[in-house]
């Protein structure tokens, strides 16, 4: 145990370091705002949450009063965790992560599952010991203690302030309200509310004189909607039943509109780039509300339209690969949202691939390319399938002169690089340009939830309650983006055992391990990456292996709890073993829901 203790230490000390790592630019509190009250806030409510794991230390986890002392330990940390897990989102989500092990990839361990929400589980499911109850205690201790001496370290300054706002009120949308945060025992409607407390409270100490002065109308909106929101959080009793359309359509999306014309009325912000969001979209459901710059790698941003241009000739060209007869779009077809409609498509020989083609659209935003996620970025998918002798078989460093047979690619080049490349670098490049603006956020959905239009069928409504609640579906596949891509940081997209069958009969376990052949350990056997849904009733047959050929099969899988629920031996399977128990009706629901999610407008060029 003392072993373990003081890894988890280590491992603290460590990730302090993460904190100075910021840039040194930032600027610092102007002259017209104290932030340290606001400072002192966040950093009393996480220190009234380690009193309380203290006294919680002292308990067995079977006591009756370990669940309330735990909820308002729970409630104390949101309140700290903006500008907490704002200065070490490494920490921070490992002190409110999943219950999961974590396999570290610098050295090749697996860490114990540590944290706010194994703590949890620990007292709602049970099955530990008063022994291991302390230990998982004393190393959550450990880690909200660094996060403490963050806040005390560091001052709170107006851009720290806002940035750290905004990842929150994302979590709201993403996390709390979906029972991700709190998976046992579902308190995220009551922890939402506390969150959006902790915002009033900031803000009536620092930017409520400002802005009461200057716009009155704007400041009484404000504090009226906030209010309404928390009010209709706290009068969500039942978790499953409470309506997270209603919710974020007429509360939750007004509400981030009005903080973020607050925001702008302070005039103390001077906005903030490398960050996942475009700050002045009015909600996180915006078409723009995220930033593909962010998600890009360094080496590309710089791009031009005329790169994006000879980027979309280039994902025609079969001269691309080796044999002259594969190109980006023998798989990805733009008229069937970017796959090909197969169970898997055919090498360069005419074989079978060995996994079924997933959609482009929005791919810019995932962390992890391909099925087994072991690509990070677009530029680094790509250089794949060029090495890749089953599929373009190209030389990388090597110029693929071929394609100069048409004469359009030398005005293409010229315009794009200003000459004609000497390696495949700057193919690749333009290449991952055209594709990274094959995005589609503008769905039927994302125009509801906003409030610009008011088509939603009942069904459709029902569909999205229960994907965001009962059905457990925005716990893996994170609203707004319904991909794996974790908020509000968006370093990293998750991977998942879930135990795909071979077949649809469901009979027999898949023999594809994924992601396991990168380190060969057993918690990575069977573990893919998690797509999005949007475009999902245009990308059928699904799963790694096209197993299934409907969306009513999918739901049908997850309903039984997945591979695991069918019987297999999954001993780290990621998803719950137990049902969903979903009804047919509610099953029919879900998939309507999914088919609001359909946008294949991408940017023509």
């Amino acid at each position: 145990m003392k072993k373990e203790v003081l890894f988890f230490l280590l491992f603290l000390t460590s990730s302090a370091g993460f904190i100075g790592c910021k840039s040194n630019t930032e600027n610092m509190t102007l002259p017209l705002m104290d932030w340290t009250g606001a400072q002192s806030y966040y950093a009393q409510n996480m220190h009234a949450a380690i009193d309380l794991l203290d006294f919680l230390a002292t308990l067995k986890p079977e006591d009756p009063k370990t669940a309330s002392i735990f909820k308002n330990i729970r409630l104390h940390f949101k309140k700290a965790e903006p500008y907490a897990s704002y200065l070490n989102p490494e920490v921070g989500h490992r002190v409110n992560g999943p219950a999961l092990p974590v396999f570290k990839e610098d050295n090749n361990r697996v860490l114990y599952p540590i944290g706010l929400q194994k703590i949890e589980e620990s007292i709602y499911e049970g099955g530990v010991s008063s022994e291991q109850f302390r230990r998982e205690i004393q190393i959550t201790r450990g880690m909200m203690q660094n996060l403490v001496n963050g806040i005390e370290a560091r001052p709170l300054t107006t851009r720290r302030f806002f940035i750290s706002v905004h990842q929150q009120l994302l979590r709201i949308i993403s996390l709390g309200i979906t029972g991700f945060d709190t998976p046992s025992s579902l308190f995220g409607l009551e922890e939402s509310a506390a969150s959006l407390e902790s915002l009033w409270e900031v803000y009536s100490s620092t930017l409520h004189p400002l802005i009461l002065d200057e716009y009155s109308t704007l400041d009484a909106e404000f504090d009226s909607k906030i209010h309404q929101t928390i009010t209709y959080l706290q009068k969500g009793d039942d978790f499953y039943t409470f309506d997270r359309y209603v919710f974020l359509r007429e509360y939750m999306n007004p509400l981030t509109r009005l903080w973020v014309q607050v925001r702008n009325a302070s005039g103390l912000w001077e906005g903030a780039e490398g960050y996942p969001f475009n700050f002045d979209a009015e909600t996180f459901f915006d078409a723009d509300a995220f930033s593909t710059r962010f998600f890009t790698p360094p080496s590309n941003r710089k791009q031009s339209e005329a790169q994006i241009v000879l980027g979309k000739k280039l994902f025609f060209e079969t001269g691309l690969s080796k044999g002259g007869d594969m190109a980006c779009a023998t798989c990805h077809i733009p008229e069937k949202a970017y796959t090909d409609g197969l169970v898997v498509n055919s090498d360069n020989s005419g074989n079978p691939l060995q996994r079924n083609t997933p959609t482009l659209i929005n791919s810019v935003y995932q962390r992890g390319l391909f099925w087994d996620g072991r690509s990070g970025n677009l530029i680094d998918q790509i250089n794949s399938v060029f090495t890749n002798k089953q599929e373009f078989n190209s030389n990388v460093h090597q110029f693929t002169d071929a394609i100069l047979k048409d004469t359009a690619y030398t005005s293409l080049f010229s315009a794009a690089y200003g000459e004609i490349p000497k390696n495949n670098t700057p193919i690749v490049k333009a290449l991952s340009s055209y594709i990274g603006t094959l995005n589609g956020m503008n769905s039927k959905f994302d125009q509801n939830i906003r409030g610009e239009i008011d088509t939603f069928t009942e069904q459709e409504k029902l569909g999205f309650n229960l994907y965001m609640g009962k059905a457990l579906c925005a716990t893996c596949h994170f609203m707004p983006l319904t991909n794996g891509t974790v908020p509000p940081f968006y370093y990293e997209t998750e991977k998942e055992v879930i135990g795909v069958p071979e077949t649809a009969e469901n009979s027999e376990l898949d023999d594809d391990y994924g992601f396991y052949w990168v380190f060969e350990e057993d918690i990575h056997k069977g573990m893919f990456k998690t797509p999005t849904v949007r475009n999902s009733e245009l990308t059928a047959p699904y799963m790694h292996n096209g197993v299934y050929k409907t969306l009513e099969e999918v739901m049908d899988f997850y309903n039984k709890g997945g591979g695991g629920g069918l019987g297999f031996d999954l001993e780290h399977q990621t998803l719950p073993f137990d049902s969903l128990s979903l009804s047919e009706t509610e099953i029919a629901a879900l998939v309507a829901f999914m088919k609001t999610l359909n946008d294949t407008s991408v940017e023509d060029y």
